[in-house]
């Protein structure tokens, strides 16, 4: 069957978006919507979005004029009646929803596909509205529909293949990448998005993290477009409560419970942009300018750090490399300490490759090169760190080694030196607890390269002075990085977020609910992550991926939070990913 007339009914910000999207390529467009006000709001975000695209230059003013031409506007449902295909795009309610299905049942001709573009309802609910279920299918767009390339092609257990490959070519003329899935709530991309985001939420109503320091993690640490919070003020915090009610509600994941404060702030009309507050507050309601709280609540101001002018750094590897030539190229005088001369000599080779590149991309000049070099010394002798302000332990992550480590520091260093751990999961309370002066040990988690990546974790445990806290931040602005601070707790910020989604992606993939590439493409695509879920793992190491993922169960004993069996018998296989060529994918 040719689609040549497609009617889009509900033109809020998703709608309109579709709406311009089909009309940019060719297809007549009927837009409806409930009433007059509705349908010229509508309009004005179809027209508001064009002209915005001619005036970057993506869409000239003529084509923008047939674009327009293609599109109808009405309130009427019966001016659907020689559609080929009707798209919903109107509020998240099953109610709604299948009440609109029965009436375009009657009102389309028996060939014109029926689709939904429902984010977590059920198709197949919605379907058997109708007397021609077969002929219903999900197209799930993204938000925004004119710009995200990626789109879930819904099929229910009754879903025509016919039907199901018209859609598909559909969204392909469209210029998207449609993924074929299931009828499950969430489907992948929100199946895997709104887990991270509930736990983002739960982590900030516990006080664990302010919001701007969960946000600025994910996005400066993993290379998300948005922080967690962020993103659910653009989502809309009473959407989200209903996605992630309806895919507790289908699946009884204790994880996907909407957290308490979320269905506060609903109640609250705290809903996010569009009402103008949420986790944040915006200049106006749908802005995307976010203005200082009037009346937040703030911390008692920390008090001013203590005076580092010298820093030591143990550890001979990449992670420790790293962090001597962030230190010295800020102008730090730095002394690391390796196993033996002949590492430290290794170390100092290390960095001054690292240099080099640097200056042969325009990145550094030859003096700055040649000062950050003169701050560096290396040694052998733990003993050359009695005199420091500030030691930043780099070994391997194993507990033991480090407790010992920590406890030779604490004898070798001066009285009031801060004693910093770059560990990645390991409980910073316990190097403390290895000393005489825990109040002077804190976590300084660098994220790998440490010479790239803005992020640092500053973790406190609860003996940890305030003082030395209020250094550590100091430290991180002084060598040009961004810090966010946090409790002692498996996976800090970045981690505990990171991990449990990855945990669960393969736990859809044990499901067979979908295939390892189209989960990449959906959280690349649809959600702008700069890698998928399995290409992510591969390159971390299943291996590491599995010890973080253990840790945060053994932490919080969520049952959710359990190492997917199939990560554990990768590992088991010795298939750690790229690091060996093999992992969820072979490599050459």
């Amino acid at each position: 069957m040719a689609i040549s007339t497609v009617g889009i009914v509900g033109l809020g910000t998703m709608g309109a978006g579709i709406a311009e999207v089909v009309a940019r390529h060719g297809y007549q467009v009927i837009a409806l919507e409930m009433d007059a006000d509705a349908l010229e709001r509508g309009r004005g975000r179809i027209v508001g979005s064009t002209g915005r695209a001619v005036a970057r230059g993506k869409l000239s003013a003529e084509e923008q004029e047939e674009l327009l031409a293609r599109v109808s506007f009405s309130t009427d449902l019966g001016s659907l009646a020689h559609a080929d295909l009707v798209v919903e795009a109107i509020s998240e309610s099953l109610e709604l929803k299948t009440a609109l299905f029965r009436q375009l049942d009657e009102i389309t001709p028996a060939h014109a596909i029926l689709a939904t573009n429902t984010s977590s309802l059920s198709v197949t609910d919605i379907s058997v509205a109708t007397g021609r279920p077969a002929q219903v299918v999900g197209i799930h767009f993204f938000n925004p529909a004119p710009v995200q390339a990626f789109v879930e092609i819904v099929r229910t257990v009754v879903s025509s293949q016919e039907i199901v490959d018209e859609a598909v070519a559909f969204a392909t003329s469209l210029g998207k990448e449609p993924v074929v899935v299931g009828d499950k709530a969430g489907f992948i991309a929100n199946a895997l998005l709104f887990g991270y985001l509930n736990h983002a939420v739960s982590m900030y109503e516990s006080r664990y993290a302010s919001r701007e320091d969960i946000d600025a993690a994910m996005r400066l640490g993993c290379g998300y477009p948005m922080g967690p919070l962020m993103l659910l003020d653009l989502i809309g915090l009473d959407t989200a409560y209903e996605i992630l009610d309806t895919m507790y509600k289908q699946g009884r994941d204790r994880l996907h419970a909407p957290s308490p404060i979320l269905k506060q702030m609903v109640t609250a009309g705290l809903r996010g942009r569009k009402s103008g507050r949420g986790f944040y507050t915006y200049e106006s309601p749908g802005s995307p300018v976010v203005v200082a709280d009037t009346g937040a609540e703030e911390g008692a101001p920390r008090p001013a750090g203590r005076t580092i002018s010298s820093v030591g750094v143990v550890g001979s590897g990449t992670m420790a490399s790293g962090i001597v030539e962030v230190f010295a190229k800020a102008g730090f005088d730095v002394t690391y300490v390796a196993r033996s001369q002949e590492k430290a000599d290794a170390v100092r080779a290390r960095i001054t490759a690292s240099l080099a590149k640097a200056v042969e991309r325009g990145k550094l000049d030859e003096q700055a090169r040649d000062a950050a070099l003169a701050h560096i010394t290396g040694t052998a002798s733990m003993a050359d760190l009695a005199d420091v302000d500030l030691v930043v332990e780099a070994v391997i992550e194993d507990i033991d080694v480090k407790l010992a480590l920590f406890a030779e520091l604490d004898a070798i260093c001066k009285p009031g030196a801060v004693l910093a751990t770059t560990t990645s999961s390991l409980p910073v309370i316990d190097m403390a607890a290895a000393t005489s002066r825990p109040q002077d040990v804190v976590g300084l988690h660098f994220f790998n390269p440490a010479q790239v990546m803005r992020l640092v974790e500053v973790v406190h445990t609860v003996a940890t002075a305030e003082d030395v806290v209020s250094t550590a931040v100091e430290i991180c602005h002084a060598i040009g990085k961004h810090p966010v601070v946090c409790g002692d707790r498996a996976g800090f910020i970045v981690n505990a977020l990171l991990f449990p989604y990855l945990n669960d992606a393969i736990r859809m993939l044990e499901a067979n609910y979908a295939a390892a590439d189209d989960m990449d493409l959906a959280m690349k695509k649809g959600c702008g992550y700069p890698m998928g879920p399995f290409e992510l793992l591969d390159v971390v190491g299943l291996d590491v991926s599995l010890a973080i993922q253990r840790t945060l169960y053994l932490e919080f004993r969520e049952p959710g939070f359990s190492p997917a069996p199939r990560l554990e018998h990768l590992v088991t296989a010795g298939y750690l990913g790229r690091k060996t060529g093999r992992g969820f994918r072979v490599y050459a």
